[in-house]
């Protein structure tokens, strides 16, 4: 169990982000077309696991929006957004901010994904949503950056996440 803060106030997660070297764990997740999506769809890519509460907040939609805008034009990376999002929502909010450079997914199905990541929130008003990280990994699946973000109304440390993208 982690502590992180909402608001200045002490919440926890389910465990720890995974550890710089180690595989990721795979995942299945759901994407705007309602089709389940693993880690081996990505296969081959560089992947930015923008994980966030939710896209209805103004700091998961600026981190969308700075991460999709990073992304323009690479074909060696994709950015991931994953959160407790309906799928409805995320290519709503995608489609109305332009944003073609991201893939949002989500946990609708099962907390598995936030279980295996660590970040799944255990108490406290957010409790079942995702905390908010950056997890960078490589081609070949292997976790080269992590950062859990200390405090829920903070963004994360886009420069750190996007030099490890490489």
């Amino acid at each position: 169990m982690t502590e992180i803060t909402l608001g200045g106030d002490p919440i926890h997660t389910n465990g720890q982000l995974p550890a710089v070297g180690a595989p990721a764990p795979d995942f299945r997740l759901v994407d705007k077309d309602l089709q389940d999506r693993t880690l081996a769809d990505f296969r081959g890519k560089k992947k930015l696991l923008n994980i966030v509460p939710s896209l209805d907040t103004d700091i998961c939609a600026e981190s969308t929006r700075r991460f999709n805008q990073a992304l323009a034009g690479r074909d060696d990376a994709v950015a991931l957004v994953i959160s407790a999002d309906l799928p409805f929502a995320s290519g709503r909010f995608c489609s109305s901010e332009g944003l073609d450079n991201v893939v949002t997914l989500s946990m609708m199905r099962d907390k598995n994904f936030a279980k295996d990541y660590g970040v799944l929130i255990q108490d406290g008003p957010l409790a079942g949503l995702c905390a908010r990280a950056v997890v960078v990994l490589d081609a070949d699946d292997r976790v080269v950056y992590t950062q859990l973000v200390p405090e829920i109304k903070q963004e994360p440390d886009y420069a750190a996440a996007l030099k490890a993208l490489g």
